[in-house]
């Protein structure tokens, strides 16, 4: 991975470039009914961390992983693509860790789709812009690395007329973030989402309220439910250290904003479910892009 060899300043929301990586799931337990988590006593830290290596060790697409923050256990979902064997080798771990594991069947596929609305485009696809950035007097925008991966130039529409950028570091799998330089100065970069100004960054917590903005579905708001989620997206990529909450999202609004307030939280990586029957998202968090390459909101 390569940083971008321009300074990078300050970052901005655009919240009309859009694209969703979707994880098309709808999450219910093993019986097919959904279930709370009874809280009781939390697991050890010890024993929480020995499935969580056990889990992630077996390397079966289609499932996800977090801690729950209510119950301390760590709550593994799997998709309808996991096989009878791959589910008996998943409640083998869970029973090797017993009390500190749950396991959810998820009705759909967990999967990456790269589609939109009012987004940006390449030949192969559209994505969404996150969140616009800045270092000295050139312009950026940080958007999904799953986007950003093996592309170079972006456009305003599918009809590639006009272009907006060439894609100047990404780092996908593991994380999912990517940068795009705007090489075009009549396209202009707000440091906005929506009408929301945006004036700096913020670190997410369980049970924070928190609004996603994407191409295709627009601005839906939630919570928080877990930190550093993993996600196996299948194909050997797998993402780590993500932000879960219970907002829906559909394809064409991967790569854009999670915010509270005045402040960007992170950049949306895959999601389960829509925005009709519900669904659950998750996020790289914007600040290690911001980080990496030196880039700071504006």
């Amino acid at each position: 991975m390569r940083a971008p060899r321009t300074t990078i300043r300050r970052s901005r929301l655009i919240a009309s470039v859009v694209s969703l990586l979707v994880v098309s799931a709808l999450a219910v337990s093993d019986t097919g009914a959904s279930a709370a988590p009874t809280v009781g006593a939390a697991p050890s830290a010890a024993s929480v961390t020995g499935a969580t290596s056990a889990v992630e060790s077996l390397a079966i697409a289609g499932t996800a992983w977090a801690v729950d923050g209510r119950t301390g256990k760590l709550r593994v979902l799997a998709d309808a693509t996991v096989s009878d064997s791959d589910l008996v080798q998943l409640r083998e771990a869970a029973r090797q860790f017993s009390g500190a594991v749950s396991l959810d069947r998820l009705g759909g596929t967990l999967r990456t789709l790269l589609s939109g609305g009012d987004g940006i485009y390449t030949s192969t696809g559209r994505c969404s812009a996150g969140v616009n950035v800045q270092s000295g007097s050139t312009y950026y925008f940080v958007t999904a690395g799953h986007c950003t991966d093996g592309v170079s130039t972006w456009y305003t529409s599918s009809a590639m007329a006009t272009a907006i950028g060439t894609t100047t570091a990404t780092s996908y799998p593991g994380n999912d973030f990517g940068v795009v330089r705007y090489t075009n100065t009549a396209v202009p970069h707000p440091g906005t989402i929506g009408s929301v100004d945006i004036t700096g960054t913020a670190t997410a917590y369980i049970g924070q309220s928190v609004c996603r903005r994407g191409a295709t579905t627009g601005v839906h708001c939630g919570v928080v439910t877990a930190l550093n989620a993993t996600v196996n997206y299948g194909s050997g990529a797998v993402v780590h250290g993500l932000i879960q909450t219970n907002i829906c999202a559909e394809p064409g609004d991967s790569g854009g904003p999670l915010y509270a307030g005045d402040k960007v939280i992170g950049i949306l990586s895959g999601g389960s479910g829509n925005c009709t029957t519900g669904g659950n998202t998750y996020y790289q968090p914007i600040q290690e892009a911001l980080n990496t390459y030196g880039l700071s909101v504006y």
